[in-house]
């Protein structure tokens, strides 16, 4: 366990991946790079599960990667994840498959480095009161390169982005949210719960359409309005002719919710 391991735990439909090493503040080690990358690789592919959890066990989220150990790698212009596997970061290096499905993430007391690139890379974030952010790579002598540098302007704006990345302060809960980081914060020690109560709403929705609306959404951020707009009539169609579509038509004469299996 000096390595430090992510923990698994299927709830329903739901994924919950903790990061286990709470006597490093969650340090985050090649080993607990591999076994992240094959958890969200195990929620994309398993079809009985549907949304993934992230949280961290402990006081705190993560004070960063472990950097003597993650050292050599940095050095030899490698990554941590394993090859093939979905990247927990979604940056679309290649060589790494993207998510489709969608994350909640649960933060809490230190969350540095591949902490925040991890949350902005999920879908919905739910932090704790007693955050404490810091994109500090810059104190290292190192860059950030799980995807701080682009979604932080995208959520925050140039100079907002600018002023984290280039100082690498520590800021609060009340600034992550006003910033877009986050989209909830909650009393210390109840960010899981609302994270799970996120994540089984979302679970309850038709599959299809959830991974659907969550891929057209990324793609309008990442290649523009567009590009998305182009996928409106083919992907309706598609969904509108899966045994789900039908569920939810049934569902609105009947006033109930749905019962969607994913079809």
């Amino acid at each position: 366990m000096t390595e430090g391991t992510i923990t698994t735990e299927r709830r329903g439909a739901l994924l919950l991946m903790g990061l286990n090493r709470p006597a490093k503040y969650n340090g985050m080690s090649p080993r607990m790079f591999r076994e992240l990358a094959e958890a969200y690789t195990l929620l994309d592919d398993d079809p009985e599960l549907r949304v993934g959890v992230l949280h961290a066990f402990g006081k705190h989220f993560t004070a960063g990667i472990d950097l003597p150990m993650l050292a050599p790698l940095m050095q030899r212009g490698e990554k941590a994840w394993p090859l093939g596997s979905v990247e927990p970061t979604d940056t679309g290096v290649a060589g790494y498959r993207r998510r489709t499905k969608p994350v909640v993430a649960a933060v809490k007391g230190i969350t540095y480095t591949i902490g925040i690139e991890l949350m902005l890379a999920a879908d919905v974030v739910v932090a704790a009161d007693d955050c404490r952010f810091s994109q500090l790579e810059v104190k290292r002598g190192i860059m950030a390169t799980g995807g701080a540098t682009l979604r932080m302007a995208e959520r925050a704006g140039l100079g907002n982005a600018m002023l984290h990345l280039l100082t690498g302060d520590e800021f609060g809960s009340a600034e992550a949210l006003r910033l877009n980081f986050v989209q909830k914060v909650v009393p210390v020690g109840q960010e899981l719960d609302e994270a799970i109560r996120i994540a089984e709403a979302i679970a309850a929705q038709a599959p299809l359409a959830v991974v659907a609306t969550r891929l057209n959404v990324m793609k309008s951020v990442e290649q523009g309005p567009a590009e998305a707009v182009k996928e409106f009539m083919p992907v309706q169609a598609r969904l509108a002719n899966s045994d789900d579509a039908k569920e939810g038509v049934r569902a609105f004469v009947e006033r109930r919710p749905g019962r969607f299996t994913g079809k």
